[in-house]
């Protein structure tokens, strides 16, 4: 993989002393370079922003389900257990509770893209090229991109033409197909062997250790051991941040001092997921400064050691990115791909926004997999994405 070619073109018989150095002597040369009291100012305002409402989301969640409990609790005191337990089974109808998340967190994106296409559609009473133009350029506005517009629109005139469609009302539907085709292209399913490892990173702002608190839940409630590892050393609060998600996880999290080398952080994690037989090694990462080459350096520095002390571990690389910022998403992406090499995208704040139609344009222009999509606040809202139903929950009325 392109992100581990760090280390390759080292010699086998490194100092790993020497290795882990390295990071420091990178980043002291990147405080000495950077107005220190500006950058430090900035980002701890944004950050205690961001583990304030973290904070303040983790209280509601605790009060929410301390409410749920008494509820369930005063309904149980007049039934009987078998009464109960048919009323209260966990298992029941979980695939439409999923599948009304996903429409439920699309209400924005849905209204922003098909409103304007049903005008669109609304206007005419054939098909011909005008129709076309103003459909491309209705999604270009609904944040689908230039480049993801014109060859939805290049593929619905084929389809048109192909399947000899002269109705108005059947192009709806044919655009609905050529976006199904678009999402569905190259698609298999994510497969997390033991042992394995997510690399989690991106910008700040983005979600990125809330993602890793929720990921950290879904797959301990399949089962697995999951192990955190705090190597965003520089960002404020990052590590309690972190902390907090790993208490209320019930799983542990290895961590060093603030401004420490991220670097041997990752090394203490995987020594210890390795010894403990942990099933899932989750990474934060510093997300800072994404366009500076000292950063991009430390990721694969990271990479490189994952690679090196946990060869047998099968590893994912996962980059954050914020529906709402729309298309600067995509460019995120193709910065991080120049150093990275991504596995998934795990997008953020989807319900929170009407540029979710960004998830056609990653999948288009970069082909990296969506692997989950976050269509809530609460700690069950990170749901896997599925091409199929994203499609239909943004189609169906």
């Amino acid at each position: 993989m392109a992100l581990f070619d760090f280390l390759k073109k080292k010699n086998n018989n490194t100092d790993e002393a020497e290795i882990l150095s390295e990071g420091s002597e990178e980043i002291d040369e990147l405080d000495r370079l950077e107005d220190e009291e500006e950058l430090e100012d900035l980002e701890k305002l944004e950050e205690y922003e961001e583990f304030e409402e973290n904070e303040n989301l983790s209280e509601k969640y605790i009060e929410n389900e301390a409410a749920e409990e008494e509820v369930i609790e005063e309904e149980a005191d007049g039934e009987t257990t078998e009464e109960f337990s048919e009323e209260d089974e966990p298992e029941a109808a979980p695939k439409t509770g999923f599948f009304a998340k996903i429409k439920a967190g699309l209400t924005k994106t849905r209204d922003n893209i098909m409103s304007g296409v049903d005008n669109v559609l609304k206007s005419f009473v054939k098909v011909d090229e005008e129709l076309f133009e103003e459909l491309e350029e209705t999604l270009i506005m609904a944040d689908i991109g230039v480049e993801t517009s014109v060859y939805i629109i290049e593929q619905l005139r084929d389809r048109v033409k192909s399947e000899r469609i002269t109705d108005v009302s059947e192009v709806k539907t044919a655009l609905a197909d050529v976006i199904s085709e678009i999402l569905d292209k190259d698609e298999q399913p994510l497969e997390l062997p033991s042992p394995s490892v997510i690399l989690v990173i991106g910008v700040n702002g983005v979600g990125k250790t809330t993602t890793i608190g929720k990921l950290a839940h879904n797959y301990i409630s399949e089962g697995k051991s999951v192990l955190l590892a705090a190597a965003d050393t520089f960002r404020a609060a990052a590590i309690d941040q972190l902390q907090i998600w790993g208490d209320r996880n019930g799983c542990e999290v290895i961590k060093h001092q603030e401004n420490s080398d991220p670097a041997a952080v990752v090394f203490d994690a995987v020594q210890a997921a390795r010894a403990r037989k942990t099933d899932l090694l989750i990474c934060d990462t510093a997300g800072r400064l994404h366009n500076k080459k000292n950063l991009m350096n430390e990721l694969k520095k990271i990479a490189g050691i994952i690679e090196r002390e946990y060869s047998q571990a099968h590893t994912e690389v996962f980059l954050v990115l914020d529906a709402t910022t729309g298309q600067n998403a995509i460019q995120q992406a193709k910065l991080f791909k120049e150093t990275a090499d991504i596995s998934g995208i795990v997008l953020t704040k989807l319900d929170g926004t009407a540029k979710g139609g960004i998830v056609i344009a990653i999948k288009n222009e970069m082909n990296i997999p969506v692997r989950f999509v976050g269509v809530g606040e609460g700690i069950d809202d990170l749901q896997p994405f599925d091409s199929k139903d994203f499609a239909r929950a943004l189609f169906e009325e």
